[in-house]
């Protein structure tokens, strides 16, 4: 007798971080999912359409979704609320986002010149400039979102490099600029315990929820960029260790 389908699915991508992290909370739950790999499924891309998503990475089931940007809402899916801890707290979640970032800066000067047009991993649809690049692309949407009032943040983080960056130094300095803006965003905002509503295109949640996932998101990219740098033999000046990462909610895996 054949196994009946799982009756929820997950949608994603290579190299998508969100996408990593809840395929691993669903299977640490021990839910069983349909898996829809978009770039390679092409019923899955045309089921993502029917469905009506803007992004991925979206948990389904029959007609209804949720987005997996928050993966409180993917708990509330599957009615599992209980598998969902305790945050850091901002000003943690800010100090170790300034430290990623500053890695990232240090780092991004090292990748070989000739490689950096050049996509990095088979099955990931990234070149070196894309994944540097959208290190910083996570800041840019926060700053948005949190100062400008931009619902749809994949508008800015979710693109491809832009045409003016065409050289590493053009991430680095693109880069600095917005972790200066960041820092300028946090020492003059009022209200740190950072409970306000946002208001997203996967609904409101709270700054503290937006600040953390961008504090991981930022960290998971920088990690994957420390790693394929390390496989190169490439002696690294600065780097994340262990308690950097603690308290973050990063997928245990680097890309699928």
């Amino acid at each position: 007798m054949q196994a009946a389908s799982p009756e929820i699915s997950v949608f994603w991508q290579p190299g998508c971080s969100s996408c990593v992290r809840v395929k691993e909370f669903l299977t640490r739950l021990e839910i069983p999912f349909k898996s829809v790999n978009v770039l390679s499924d092409t019923q899955g891309r045309d089921e993502l359409r029917r469905l009506g998503a803007r992004s991925i990475p979206i948990v389904s089931k029959g007609d209804e979704f949720v987005y997996a940007q928050s993966i409180e809402d993917v708990a509330r899916f599957v009615d599992r609320m209980d598998a969902i801890t305790d945050r850091l707290p901002p000003e943690i979640l800010y100090a170790k986002w300034t430290k990623v970032l500053g890695v990232a800066l240090a780092i991004i000067p090292l990748i070989p010149e000739a490689e950096f047009d050049a996509p990095f991993r088979p099955g990931v649809p990234r070149t070196y400039r894309d994944l540097s690049y959208h290190i910083f692309q996570v800041v840019d949407a926060f700053l948005q979102t949190v100062q400008d009032g931009l619902e749809d943040w994949t508008v800015v983080a979710n693109v491809d490099a832009p045409a003016r960056i065409q050289k590493k130094n053009d991430v680095v300095v693109e880069g600095k600029a917005l972790a200066e803006e960041l820092q300028h965003w946090w020492l003059t905002l009022e209200d740190k315990s950072c409970q306000h509503p946002l208001k997203m295109f996967y609904g409101e949640h709270p700054l503290h929820q937006f600040l953390e996932r961008s504090t991981w998101h930022s960290a998971q990219h920088t990690r994957q960029l420390i790693s394929l740098l390390s496989e190169k033999g490439i002696d690294l000046p600065s780097k994340l260790e262990a308690d950097d990462y603690q308290g973050l909610p990063l997928p245990k895996g680097l890309w699928t």
